[in-house]
């Protein structure tokens, strides 16, 4: 037996308990906070402009949070950054609670969501080499528990905002104060807690031999992200120049890891790794940023909410199940990845044309089983084939996912929704068009090549709340909720069905993603069939 056996670290149970918490909190917190998004607008007068800075400020925390702090935890162990996390957590708190006039509500409100989101990477830095370690047999299943926490988080934060927030009307600082309670719940649960140390750890593994198989190839692709992400920071600062700095800084990150790691090009399978989970990063998550959204315009913004519950109910209860499908269909976590994004790219393409609420039930319940099993399995596919790179190579590829759902999958998806909004009205009605285009194209990447102009978001709120309107009379006569289009005139009528296509057509570019996913992980199920079968290395084996 290992010193990492389960059996033989008597706490093991509990620490797989206190991370859940942890993530727990996360999930919690941010479905709280995406909640209360509009009476921060209503208070203070935000535009969605900077209402989505703020959001971003939730994606770009978590990152430096997750690659900092696991590139340090090895070394420093993992009990002083949950320290620091939860100290990060509680600090969130009162800068966000700062918020009280519309002149400085903004900062209070970005740096606030920063720390949040810094809390949770730091975090996942802890929880995801600690559980990895502390179950090396089994790190698929073990892991897939962990981040059962995170849609259990968005179930329980998402009720309790639609409680207190649409029926109680409580205020919102009293509603986000609920992340605490599991906050000071995994803080006792860590407190006093003897931590084991990862195999690279334990055996004396320098700092550059844990990042040597990440090399210039795994570097590249997070540098990328980080410099979109820095681009995209200056753009407030120096427009013209801010695309420039961007690529220097993640170009100089980039010879910084050159030089760290001796110029390692690293290993080519953990490159396409993490490529891969980059467009995890943008299905996933990118695709819950706006799926209520989506849902909404759909049906109605109740049902949006229903929906948004359903599908992180399945991914909660399927995540205790990775293990047993494992065993009964005998496939391994390659396997079960590319199985996870033929039914994720089935299910979406069948969310395209959904026309009832029934039929949103089956379709968004196909996509939810296939995503359910991604982040947590590439996790653990990392964890078995590169134990040498401790908690870096991990950390890194979490980064890299979240930095992909905030700067490719979100926009993205809103770019696609812009788009195709704007082409089924301009093929509808030119006039009409004319009349609620935005006033700026829409881009992807602020690529110029890919503008493309959508509708005016004020103009089109305006048609939506009409056609809400209308849903609750047909509502309070007990009538069919379809028949509620019929009360607008002809042009709004049009207008909303331009709207509802643009979003069909975008669920099924989504669908690409995992689309391509799945050829992804049918080339490693070959590839690791050339080379005798899938199967966690030990740290001399893999170095």
């Amino acid at each position: 037996m290992t010193q990492t056996d389960p059996s033989t670290v008597p706490n093991a149970k509990r620490l797989l308990l206190a991370g859940f918490t942890a993530i727990l909190a996360a999930g919690v917190g941010f479905a709280i906070r995406g909640g209360i998004f509009d009476n921060w607008s209503k208070e203070f007068g935000f535009t969605g402009a900077q209402l989505g800075a703020i959001g971003g400020a939730g994606f770009s925390g978590f990152c430096f949070g997750i690659i900092i702090g696991g590139v340090v935890v090895d070394k420093i162990g993992y009990g002083k950054l949950i320290l620091v996390a939860l100290l990060c957590h509680i600090l969130s708190a009162f800068v966000t609670f700062g918020a009280s006039t519309p002149e400085n509500a903004y900062n209070f409100l970005f740096w606030g969501m920063f720390i949040f989101a810094f809390a949770n990477g730091t975090l996942e830095a802890v929880a995801n080499p600690l559980v990895a370690t502390l179950f090396p047999q089994n790190r698929t299943h073990y892991l897939n528990i962990l981040h059962a926490s995170w849609p259990a988080g968005m179930i329980l934060g998402s009720v309790a905002g639609w409680i207190l927030d649409d029926k109680l009307q409580v205020n919102w600082k009293i509603q986000l104060a609920l992340y605490l309670v599991p906050t000071v719940l995994y803080g006792l649960m860590f407190m006093g807690q003897k931590f084991p140390k990862s195999e690279a750890a334990a055996k004396g593994a320098s700092f550059v031999e844990m990042f040597k198989s990440v090399g210039i190839l795994g570097a590249l692709v997070a540098c990328y992200l980080l410099a979109l992400f820095f681009g995209d920071i200056f753009k407030g600062i120096a427009p013209d120049q801010a695309q420039l700095i961007g690529y220097g800084i993640g170009g100089a990150l980039l010879i910084a890891v050159g030089i760290i790691t001796r110029f390692s090009l690293g290993s080519i399978l953990l490159f396409v790794l993490f490529i891969t989970h980059a467009l995890v990063g943008a299905v996933e998550l990118g695709t819950d940023g706006w799926i209520q959204n989506i849902t909404g315009n759909l049906f109605s913004s109740e049902q949006g909410k229903y929906l948004f519950i359903w599908t992180s109910a399945i991914m909660f209860s399927l995540r205790f199940c990775a293990h047993f499908i494992e065993r009964t269909l005998k496939i391994s976590p390659i396997g079960l990845l590319m199985i996870c994004a033929t039914i994720a790219c089935i299910g979406l393409n069948l969310a395209s044309g959904m026309t009832t609420f029934a039929a949103a039930l089956v379709a968004l319940g196909i996509y939810a089983v296939g995503k359910t099993f991604f982040w947590p399995t590439m996790l653990a596919v990392v964890g078995d084939r590169y134990p040498q790179t401790g908690a870096v190579a991990m950390s890194i590829m979490g980064g890299i996912g979240m930095l992909s759902a905030g700067l490719i999958g979100g926009p993205g998806l809103g770019y696609a929704k812009d788009r195709f909004a704007g082409e089924e009205l301009k093929s509808a009605d030119s006039g009409l068009y004319e009349q609620y285009k935005a006033a700026e194209p829409s881009k992807f990447l602020n690529i110029g090549a890919t503008a493309a102009t959508g509708l005016d978001g004020k103009k089109l709120a305006e048609v939506n709340d009409r056609l809400a309107a209308a849903r609750k009379e047909v509502d309070a006569a007990k009538g069919d909720p379809q028949t509620a289009l019929a009360k607008l005139d002809v042009k709004d009528q049009t207008v909303i069905n331009s709207s509802v296509n643009g979003d069909r057509r975008t669920l099924k570019a989504d669908s690409f993603i995992p689309g391509t996913m799945a050829v992804i992980y049918l080339m490693l199920f070959l590839y690791f069939k050339t080379i005798g079968g899938y199967r966690a290395l030990k740290m001399e084996e893999s170095a």
